[in-house]
């Protein structure tokens, strides 16, 4: 059975033989393979040597397109600036006042460098692994672009302030997130996701107000087309729960802060979660330490949706043994 169908096994509820394992590695898959983090952000045919890499040495279940929040920033405009060992920088914010907004344009995504790189990656990871193994890809929700555009302390103001320009900007920030779905679903990706990931900072009120309808629009957007959609909000979302149980996304990623019963109490049987390990603490302990704790995870919730991971990126410097004692613990041995 292949880990695509594997997964879809989990998705409709029927009982699988393993817990599936999908830890985010970003840093840590470029620096395993021998590349800096600036060209592991740059070139899709290093992001995807280094992917295929880690499915042949760690045994992951899914492989990702992700890299940094700054793909779709950088097609409205904003000039990036790569890292060797660190996350790309954004140089300059595309909306500095309200006409701005007015001003913005839906990029073309075949055009944009850094667009068109994240579709071409799409495109070799499907290639690869002809339909074997699901294909992540990734876009930013609509708040979280808005952030990227505007700067995180103007935009959140902005919605306290101006929330008619708020709701302006996040409408072509949805449409850019629906437009770029759709291009790496065409280019073979079977799932998308999207992190939004401050929308851990914001109430529940303006959430519900502002984000709730725009993730629905866009999760039924990409169901539409395809696709299923993974949904990434790091740090402590407990208060958004009841909401997301609302949207229809069909997997949620929960950080370590997030109380993974109650998550399961709140949203059900719908979406499957995915976590929700401390990705930092790893590093610091030791692989039979973190086999004792995946194991308990695995144990408890091995007759519900639930997918292995860390809460968020797993950190460059945890050791690979680590990795190893995860997977092992999904296995049951």
């Amino acid at each position: 059975m292949t880990r695509h169908q594997l997964f879809e096994k989990l998705r409709q509820g029927e009982k699988i033989p393993r817990t599936l394992f999908t830890p985010i590695l970003m840093h840590f898959a470029a620096r395993y393979t021998g590349r800096t983090y600036g060209e592991f952000a740059s070139d899709y045919r290093v992001l995807a040597d280094a992917n295929l890499r880690i499915l042949e040495d760690f045994d992951v279940d899914m492989l990702w397109l992700i890299s940094d929040p700054y793909r779709e920033t950088a097609a409205f405009g904003a000039q990036i600036e790569y890292q060797a060992e660190g996350v790309p920088k954004c140089l300059d914010l595309v909306i500095r006042d309200l006409d701005d907004i007015e001003k913005l344009r839906l990029p073309d995504v075949y055009s944009s460098q850094r667009t068109l790189d994240r579709i071409r990656g799409a495109e070799a990871l499907a290639g690869a692994t002809q339909g074997t193994i699901p294909i992540i890809g990734w876009i930013e929700g609509p708040l979280a672009e808005a952030c990227d555009l505007a700067g995180v302390s103007e935009m959140l103001m902005m919605l306290m302030m101006e929330p008619d320009a708020s709701n302006m900007l996040m409408d072509k920030c949805l449409e850019m997130a629906k437009v770029f779905a759709k291009a790496q679903i065409d280019a073979g990706c079977g799932i998308i996701g999207m992190g939004d990931a401050v929308c851990s900072q914001i109430d529940a009120f303006t959430y519900d107000t502002y984000v709730m309808e725009r993730h629905k629009e866009i999760i039924s957007f990409i169901h539409q087309a395809g696709g299923l959609v993974k949904l990434h909000i790091c740090g402590n979302i407990t208060h958004l729960l009841p909401s997301l149980r609302e949207i229809n996304a069909d997997i949620v990623d929960l950080d370590w802060q997030v109380d993974i019963d109650h998550a399961f109490d709140v949203l059900g049987d719908g979406p499957v979660l995915c976590g929700n390990i401390n990705p930092v603490s790893i590093q610091n302990i030791t692989s039979s330490e973190l086999y004792d704790l995946s194991k308990d995870l695995v144990e408890k919730h091995r007759n519900r949706k639930f997918i292995l991971s860390g809460g968020c990126e797993i950190s460059v410097n945890t050791p690979h043994e680590n990795l190893h004692a995860m997977r092992k613990a999904t296995r049951g041995n």
